[in-house]
C-alpha cells in the first residue's frame, strides 16, 4: 500500500514539474502593456529615422555603379563594366560626421536617409561629378527574431518599410508549433517597453501599420496551445517511465520478499 501511495506521490510531483516548465518557457515576453498606437508607428518607421553616431552607411553613385567617386572604372575581367557591387560603407563618427572621398568629412547625423543622400549628392555635384544619383542606406539596422520561427536571431533592416510578413519570410516562415495568433512586436527602450500584438489569421493584418518594423524591434512568437500541451505529455511520458520500472521493480521485491 505504502508503494502505491509513494507511487502516486512520485507522479504528481511531476506532473507539477513538467507544467511549471512549459509555463517557465511561455511566460517569456509575457508581461501585459499598451499597444502602440498608429499615428506613433508611422511617425517611426525608417522613413523618419534620424542617422546616429556609429551607424554603417552604405554609399554609392547609381551613375557609376562601381564607388562614389570612381568615374572611370576599370573593366572587370570578365569584360564586364565594373565591379556592380553594392558600394562602400562608411560608419558615422562620434561628432556625427562621415569622411567621404574628395568632399571630406560631411555632417550627417540627425538627417533621415533621404536627406543625407541629397546632401552627399549636392555637395559630389559641385566639387567632382556630373549629374551624381547618390543611393545610401543604413546597414547596422537590425530586428531581433525570437521564439517559434524556422530562423531565428538578427536581420537586417534595408527597406525603408519592411513589414512583419516580409520579416517572417527572411527567416524562412513560422515553425509548425508557432501560434500565429499572438505575435509580439516589442520596441521601445527597457524603462517604457511598447508590445503591438499582431493576429497573422486576420488578413487586415497585412495592411496594419503597427506591423511595420523599427529598428530594435523584438519580434517574439509563442508555442500555440496544442504544443505545449504535447510538449508537456511528452516530458511526463519521460518522467513517469523511469517510476513505472521502479514500481515495477518494488512490486517484485515485494512479491519475493512475501515467499
Amino acid at each position: 500500500m505504502r508503494i502505491i501511495i509513494y507511487f502516486f506521490s512520485f507522479f504528481f510531483i511531476a506532473l507539477v514539474l513538467t507544467s511549471c516548465s512549459g509555463k517557465q518557457y511561455q511566460v517569456l515576453f509575457e508581461q501585459k502593456v499598451a499597444n502602440t498606437d498608429t499615428s506613433q508607428s508611422r511617425n517611426n518607421d525608417l522613413i523618419n529615422y534620424h542617422i546616429k553616431p556609429q551607424d554603417m552607411l552604405q554609399i554609392r553613385n547609381l551613375q557609376n555603379i562601381k564607388y562614389i567617386v570612381d568615374e572611370n572604372p576599370a573593366p572587370s575581367a570578365t569584360g564586364g563594366g565594373g565591379n556592380a557591387g553594392a558600394g562602400q560603407v562608411y560608419q558615422v563618427d562620434e561628432d556625427g560626421s562621415v569622411a567621404l572621398p574628395i568632399i571630406g568629412h560631411v555632417a550627417v547625423a540627425g538627417l533621415t536617409r533621404a536627406q543625407a543622400a541629397k546632401l552627399i549628392e549636392d555637395l559630389y555635384r559641385k566639387s567632382l561629378l556630373k549629374d551624381p544619383i547618390i543611393e545610401l542606406k543604413i546597414t547596422n539596422l537590425k530586428v531581433t527574431l525570437l521564439g517559434e520561427f524556422k530562423g531565428q536571431g538578427n536581420f537586417p533592416l534595408v527597406k525603408d518599410r519592411t513589414t512583419l510578413v516580409e520579416m517572417i519570410g527572411q527567416a524562412g516562415g513560422l515553425s509548425d508549433k508557432a501560434n500565429e495568433t499572438n505575435i509580439k512586436i516589442i520596441r521601445g527602450d527597457q524603462l517604457n517597453p511598447q508590445v503591438t500584438y499582431i493576429n497573422l489569421r486576420d488578413i487586415q493584418s497585412i495592411n496594419d501599420p503597427r506591423a511595420i518594423l523599427q529598428n530594435g524591434d523584438i519580434v517574439y512568437v509563442s508555442q500555440n496551445k496544442r504544443s505545449i500541451r504535447n510538449e508537456n505529455l511528452q516530458n511526463v511520458s519521460t518522467l513517469v517511465q523511469p517510476i513505472l520500472l521502479l514500481f515495477n521493480t518494488a512490486l517484485v521485491i515485494l512479491s519475493l520478499s512475501r515467499r
